[in-house]
């Protein structure tokens, strides 16, 4: 991944994520919580990539007031042909199916964010465009147990991961959500101890998930998925690598937002940084 540094150096480029696909909003359905379900569909999302678990789909809204525009890839940004930069979110892509030409994803309505107000009035028929996907999780056949842990932007990758780890394996779940009340269905998994922590009025975000985790305890042979505000992500990793010694390959510990930067808490699942083509 090139650093921010990196591709603001003269003549350097990044490698261009994949093209955009247009497509039109066909549903919208509430899901509990502060979770929509934003179905897309349209035919130039016949024979999207069905990405792996956790990945991601940089998604292109209409600037307030205007058409959508697909902006151009300029070496190291997306640009509007005025040079504005365009409204992307990264978000989580729940499922893809690219024979029905259908792309849903869920989306945490939470307030002002471009992604949580498009999620919350979203209308059958208004225009949208995705790009990707990017990279996902990479499960370890060998674990002996899984722990999995997220805020509710997570939410989407943890339930495609109850989904894909074997019945099997002994999952735990630790959740975080801001509101008492806010909970979802997860999908079922045999093996799945799922527990929701609230995050206390005025806390650091993250700072409930991060304390379970810790008391929650690793054992040996258990890989470790993680996502979520990203001090509190770094938190985490230095309590699993610093003080426990976890090996960094038993562990993926991903910040997905980033408390008080613009354009973030929007989603489930929108890397902070995000990856090729996510």
């Amino acid at each position: 991944m090139v650093s921010g540094a990196e591709a603001s150096l003269p003549g350097r480029q990044r490698r261009e994520p994949p093209p955009f696909r247009r497509a039109v909003v066909a549903r919208r359905s509430p899901l509990g919580g502060r979770l929509v379900r934003v179905t897309l569909a349209g035919p130039e999302l016949e024979g999207f990539p069905v990405p792996p678990p956790a990945a991601s789909v940089r998604v292109l809204l209409p600037s307030p007031g205007s058409a959508l525009v697909v902006p151009v890839w300029t070496g190291n940004e997306y640009l509007l042909p005025e040079g504005r930069r365009p409204v992307l979110r990264t978000l989580t892509p729940r499922a893809v199916d690219p024979e029905r030409a259908v792309l849903e994803l869920d989306v945490l309505v939470h307030g002002e964010g471009a992604a949580s107000q498009w999620a919350a009035g979203a209308t059958v028929g208004s225009p949208v465009a995705v790009s990707g996907p990017g990279r996902g999780a990479v499960l370890d056949p060998g674990a002996s147990a899984y722990l999995v842990a997220g805020d509710e932007t997570a939410l989407a990758a943890v339930a495609q991961l109850l989904e894909c780890l074997p019945a099997t394996t002994a999952v735990t779940v630790v959740l975080e959500t801001a509101e008492p009340g806010a909970t979802v269905a997860l999908p079922g998994h045999p093996g799945a101890d799922v527990r929701w922590v609230v995050l206390p009025p005025g806390a650091r975000p993250g700072d409930a998930l991060v304390r379970a985790v810790v008391e929650t305890g690793i054992e040996p042979g258990t890989a470790l998925w993680a996502a979520g505000e990203a001090a509190a992500m770094q938190r985490l990793r230095r309590h699993l690598f610093d003080e426990l010694g976890l090996a960094r390959s038993g562990a993926a510990v991903r910040g997905y937002w980033k408390m008080g930067r613009a354009g973030d808490v929007e989603s489930t699942g929108a890397p902070q940084a995000p990856p090729p083509g996510g």
